[in-house]
């Protein structure tokens, strides 16, 4: 008896109902990016290696998933790195490349390569999978798509404004009107580091800030203890984990800590400078909220970042997030390259679309129209028929054997087909058809030359 076949923890199959759904939102961000003057651009799959390590920090560099090399790659090993055992060694000499992690460091190879070509400032924006070798739980995949919007070349702080713009679109037009937009910088978290006396420990402390939220503030504490960071510096850091009020209440409470480090107070300039410009300029439907916790564990960001909170009382993570990387291409050879981007998740977003009913009902509705077969003559005119209609842009199809009439309207129903067409010997000697409306069981006749109006509603 064959093994019934499974698929990698992680990983999923998409039916048509759902794949629907997903091109709906799919749909509607590119239909924003477009109107924010994004082009498109794709990227492979996989990379060399060399190009995505290094980049994410230490746990983004574990989630990597790297590719073998073909062939009889452990016989190129030497026996003291083989026998060592030592995957940090072995590593390089079998794996030479690996899956994409994100969208944003291929994009900078991708602007370093091309930079010839392109016209700076570069508005990219990207849709594409990416892959994680992280634990799958909800909302988290090891194989799941990004929606990344990046603007290249500029270091105008006009950009950062109007990434939140577009987030403010995209989920007001998706229906999601509680949405929440948290915005930080990374040079703020830079001054904290300096003046607690952690500043050798940026990464460790931003890296365990940024899991607040997730773990709790005794945890995180904890999590420093163990990176090293010294208790009084975590003591000095303390009010970070409770700081509240507006975002000029908490700039205010900032300024007063970060008093003697210059990267602190440029921080918080250019926050204020970002925060104003988002009031004057106004938003749909999303807020603006400053959390000074907020860290996005990720080395390239230098500047503003910001993350997407879905709606108050729906239990998910982040379903967007992003920020500046100043030196991101460098790492390629490139200066004084300036970036912001940001990222939508498609899968929480498809999540909490589900859990608030936000889908549109038309979404379901794949076909438009299902043509009867009643044998092989009636079947080439109704073949006929639905070519004429799929002409005018109607959904048709034809049901492929002349079955058992009652089946075939089963087949409608499962379908969720509005509209059934009979066209039996009789219809065919008349030159008409009979239209059936599936919900009202009303039903009309119409000449074979005619299109029903109904189609064009």
């Amino acid at each position: 008896m064959a093994q019934k076949p499974s698929i990698p923890k992680g990983t999923r199959d998409f039916s048509p109902a759902v794949l629907a759904k997903r091109n709906y939102i799919f749909d509607t961000i590119k239909k924003q990016f477009g109107l924010f003057g994004f082009q498109p651009i794709e990227t492979p799959s996989f990379e060399n290696a060399e190009t995505l390590l290094g980049k994410y920090g230490d746990e983004g560099d574990r989630l990597i998933f790297k590719i073998l090399n073909s062939g009889d790659f452990i016989s190129k090993v030497d026996d003291v790195t083989y026998s060592s055992k030592n995957s940090t060694s072995l590593a390089p000499k079998i794996s030479e490349k690996a899956l994409r992690y994100d969208l944003t460091v291929p994009f900078a190879r991708y602007v370093v390569m091309h930079q010839n070509e392109l016209d700076f400032p570069f508005k990219r924006y990207q849709i594409q999978p990416v892959w994680r070798a992280d634990r799958p739980q909800k909302g988290r995949f090891r194989e799941f798509y990004q929606c990344d919007a990046d603007i290249v070349g500029a270091n105008s702080l006009l950009q950062e404004a109007e990434l939140i713009q577009l987030y403010d679109a995209v989920f007001t037009d998706l229906g999601l009107t509680g949405t929440t937009i948290k915005v930080n910088n990374r040079k703020i978290l830079s001054g904290i580091a300096e003046v607690i006396g952690a500043k050798r420990l940026l990464v460790d402390f931003t890296v365990a800030l940024d899991k607040l939220d997730k773990i709790g503030e005794a945890k995180v504490k904890e999590e420093m203890l163990l990176k090293g960071i010294p208790e009084r510096a975590i003591a000095k850091a303390s009010p970070l984990f409770s700081m509240s009020g507006t975002a000029e209440a908490q700039l205010l409470q900032l300024k007063t800590l970060l008093g003697e480090s210059e990267i602190g107070l440029q921080g918080i300039a250019e926050l204020q400078e970002i925060i104003s410009t988002v009031h004057e300029l106004g938003l749909k439907w999303a807020k603006l909220e400053l959390d000074v916790t907020l860290a996005r564990g990720l080395n390239y960001y230098t500047g503003a970042i910001f993350e997407v909170a879905a709606p108050q009382g729906v239990n998910m993570g982040s379903i967007g997030g992003g920020g500046r990387y100043d030196d991101l291409t460098g790492i390629f050879g490139l200066k004084d390259i300036s970036g912001v981007g940001i990222s939508f998740g498609l899968d929480r977003i498809y999540l909490v679309l589900e859990e608030l009913d936000l889908f549109p009902e038309s979404i379901a509705q794949s076909l438009q129209v299902l043509c009867l077969n009643f044998g092989e003559k009636e079947g080439l005119a109704a073949l006929k028929l639905v070519s004429k209609l799929r002409e005018k842009g109607v959904k048709t199809d034809l049901y492929p054997s002349a079955t058992k009439v009652q089946k075939q309207f089963k087949y409608a129903d499962k379908r969720n087909v509005p509209y059934v067409i009979l066209l039996g010997a009789k219809e065919l000697e008349n030159g008409t058809f009979i239209l059936k409306d599936m919900i009202s069981g009303e039903q009309t006749v119409h000449k074979l030359e005619e299109t029903p109006k109904v189609f064009f509603k």
